[in-house]
């Protein structure tokens, strides 16, 4: 029980990460399909990952049944996720040291004041490289979704292992029921058989008369 709340739970997070993710990827892939570029690995290789990864956690979360009698693969399959995003992040990894966010002191700061008018002055402004964030932000969920995935392989393994042990334990009382039943079927049978010899016995010894 408790392993399908926690199966949720961060199934649940890894598709709220990975929408965001593949729709910003997306935005870039068809940039360049607009101008007629190959994608670059280092955003193709994330996109494709993601996409992936989406739908398989939407087709995992939402099969729940079949997702728990197939945990060992299913777990696997998590796994080699973990793979394909670590070697996505890889790719991405030169956006890691990257500044997208400046500050600037030529910004016009102002504050209505009202029927008194405004009051202005010359402040900061923040420049932000939206490319640079987006792929940035990319790179923070592609790592995230790296330890999802591991999480969520480690938990189905225990449920795998979980319910190994529910079959052995049915069918050893499967067993001891059926031998019990069959003990009991011979007791019987031979109290049977021994109360016939004795009539038999009775019948043979009556003195005829």
């Amino acid at each position: 029980m408790f392993g399908g709340l926690f199966l949720f739970f961060w199934r649940s997070l890894e598709i709220v990460t990975l929408i965001p993710t593949l729709g910003m990827l997306s935005y870039f892939v068809h940039q360049f399909t607009i101008a007629n570029q190959l994608t670059p690995s280092y955003i193709l290789t994330l996109f494709i990952v993601s996409v992936l990864g989406a739908v398989w956690a939407i087709v995992t979360l939402l099969r729940r049944k079949s997702t728990r009698n197939s945990a060992i693969f299913v777990s696997f399959i998590d796994l080699c996720f973990v793979g394909a995003f670590i070697a996505g992040v890889y790719e991405l990894r030169s956006i890691s040291n990257a500044s997208c966010t400046n500050f600037s002191g030529n910004g016009v700061f102002s504050v209505s004041l009202g029927p008194n008018g405004f009051s202005g002055s010359s402040g900061v402004h923040l420049n932000t490289d939206k490319t640079c964030a987006m792929l940035k932000a990319s790179f923070a969920f592609g790592i995230m979704n790296c330890i999802f995935f591991f999480i969520t392989s480690l938990i189905l393994l225990g449920m795998h292992r979980g319910r190994e042990k529910e079959v052995v334990v049915t069918k050893e009382t499967y067993s001891r029921r059926r031998s019990h039943g069959s003990r009991r079927g011979h007791s019987r049978s031979g109290s049977r058989s021994g109360s016939g010899r004795h009539r038999s016995s009775r019948d043979s010894r009556t003195p005829y008369i």
